[in-house]
Formats: C-alpha cells, structure tokens, sequence
C-alpha cells in the first residue's frame, strides 16, 4: 500500500522503515533535507516538499503525521488545499482527543476524512512493532488495515489471554484496536500515557526508598529544627538496586516491559549521575486528569504521579519558600541550610 509520512523523527523515521519492510511504499517529507535522504536511504521515496509529496500520492490518498501536537494545524492547513474528497488525513503523534474531533469536523468541509492514531512503542517500535489505538470512522480505517497491521507487533509470542476464544475476533490480539469515532484513539492513547506516569512514578519511589534504606547510618545531630530517627538501627542496608530490579524482572507481579527498561539503565549506571532529575510531561498525563475531573472519578494515582514531574522542575519552590517563611513568622524557626 502506498502512504505518505510527514515527520521523521525518532518514531516516525522507524514506522517508515517498518513499513519499508513490510513492502509499502512511504513518500516521506521532513523540514531538514538530511533527514529525508538519511531515511529514504532504507527505500522510501524522499521529498523536499509537502506539495511535491501530494503530487507523488495517488489518489484516494493517505497521509500520516508524526509532528509535535503543537505543529499539527500548521501542517494541516498547509496539506488541505492539495487534498481531495475521501483523502486520508492520519495523525499518529500525541495530539489531544478534543482536538481530533474539531479537526475532523474542519476537514470533513472538504470531503476529506481525518483518522487519529495513539502510537505507543517508541524507539523500540521498529523491531516490536507499535501499539495503535485508532479512532475514526469505519470505512477509513478499514481501508489503513494493511499499514496498522505492518506496523503493529502481532501476536508473536505472547500467550493468548485465558477466556479470549470466547469473544468475538479482534485485532486487539495483534496489537492495533479501532476504538471508536473521531477522537477515540488519542483518547484510549491519553488515559494510557496516563497509567505510565503512574507506574513510573510507583518504581521511581519504591526504588529510592530502598536507595536511603541505610539512612540510619548518617544519622545527623539532633536539633530542634529536625525530627529525629527513632530507630536508626532499622535503616542500616546498603541495597544494590541493579540487582534488586533484576530479580524483580523474574516472575515478580510487578515486572513489566518499564522494569526491564530501569534495570538496563541501573545496570548501566547504577547512580544515574548523567541524569538530572528533571521530568517533562508532553501533555496526556494533564489532559488524563482533565478527563477525570469532567467525569467526576477519581484518578488520585495519576494525578500525583503528574503533580511530582512539576515537582521535578522546580515548580514549587516558591510553595516551599513561602512555607519556610512561615515557620519563620509564627515560630521563629530558622530555615537550615542544605
């Protein structure tokens, strides 16, 4: 099948090469002209336009987006006056749901039909396929089945889930799931990204309980100013958290793809001294606890996982200076010095 791909960055680059692979044929545009000939050299055709990339597209065309969320108006309103009724507009970036459904309204003015795709994998996808959650209507992503089902990982050799031989056939089993209308994919794609920043942040704390679990071996002075350990003898384990992660990883409830991902980065670097701490969030985690807030359900785990990535950038350090302040007026305590 031929499709076009606009956005050649990390994931992008590798769905192209996926799809190469899987004998589709990919017209690729991206801004950097080195970008687009460094990709075009696994067998795509490289473009150094958005126009000359319609014109190589045979009509009913389809094309996918990998671009910033931010950039997705742009790029659309650059591609719709080359674009014909029952052309394919698909965005496969991390794009907000209530922005899928105003788009798919604007574009469906032309005819056009507007396909969102929740992409998970990452840098991993090129050799175990990506995730796709999809949302659109029938007919499209019916027509797209040949480029989901290369791109997505298949059954491979996960065991099937007990009981699944009862229910009704599904992609699901191989990886992709049309979800429902416009908005349906990004927005199964939010609430997971969502569950991620959970699990992360559950890991992140389990293991630097178990890094300070020989903090009663530095037991300070005490002073009026901290609250004393009361039983330093309980904290005295200097634990190799390289080797812990490991033998979570082997037959432990919580293993999981992430825990493999942080015992290879423990393993390489048992400190972490070349990270900084600093934890961005793209955009779902907030749009996640958004939804919770419309719904009225609670989504506690979620939201504090967020709230600690704005921690991590130094977003309430006025918060903590106006409660050092304070201390200071009504109880004349000294703030200490790190």
């Amino acid at each position: 099948m031929q499709i076009g791909m606009i956005g050649l960055g990390r994931m992008g680059s590798n769905m192209v090469r996926r799809l190469v692979n899987a004998g589709h044929e990919c017209v690729i545009y991206a801004r950097t002209p080195a970008t687009v000939a460094k990709v075009a050299a696994y067998g795509a055709t490289g473009v150094a336009s958005i126009e000359e990339l319609i014109e190589r597209l045979t009509p009913p065309r389809a094309l996918w987006l990998m671009v910033p969320a931010g950039a997705v108006d742009d790029t659309v309103a650059q591609i719709l006056p080359h674009f014909s009724a029952n052309d394919i507009l698909i965005d496969g970036g991390n794009s907000y749901y209530v922005d899928d459904i105003r788009r798919a309204k604007e574009v469906a003015q032309s005819g056009v039909k507007w396909v969102d795709v929740g992409t998970s994998g990452g840098v991993f996808g090129l050799e175990r396929g990506y995730c796709l959650m999809i949302g659109g209507d029938e007919a499209s992503v019916k027509s797209l089945d040949p480029i989901f089902k290369s791109l997505a990982p298949g059954r491979g050799s996960v065991d099937r889930t007990p009981g699944r031989e009862k229910l009704p056939a599904s992609t699901a089993e191989d990886g992709y799931l049309h979800c429902g209308p416009s908005g349906a994919g990004h927005f199964v794609k939010m609430v997971h990204n969502g569950i991620e920043y959970g699990i992360m942040g559950a890991y992140a704390e389990g293991l630097n309980i178990l890094k300070h679990a020989n903090a009663g071996k530095t037991v300070d002075s005490t002073d009026a100013e901290t609250t004393p350990m009361r039983n330093p003898e309980l904290y005295q384990y200097d634990f190799a958290l390289p080797e812990i992660a490991e033998v979570w990883r082997r037959g432990s409830v919580v293993s999981s793809w992430l825990l493999d991902l942080t015992a290879t980065a423990l393993a390489a670097s048992p400190e972490l001294t070349e990270f900084g701490g600093r934890v961005s969030d793209s955009g779902e985690g907030r749009w996640t606890s958004i939804a919770a807030i419309d719904e009225g359900v609670p989504a506690d785990i979620l939201t504090t996982a967020l709230y600690a990535r704005f921690t991590s950038r130094e977003g309430s350090i006025f918060a903590d200076k106006l409660l050092s302040a304070m201390r200071f007026q009504f109880g004349g305590h000294e703030e200490k010095k790190a």
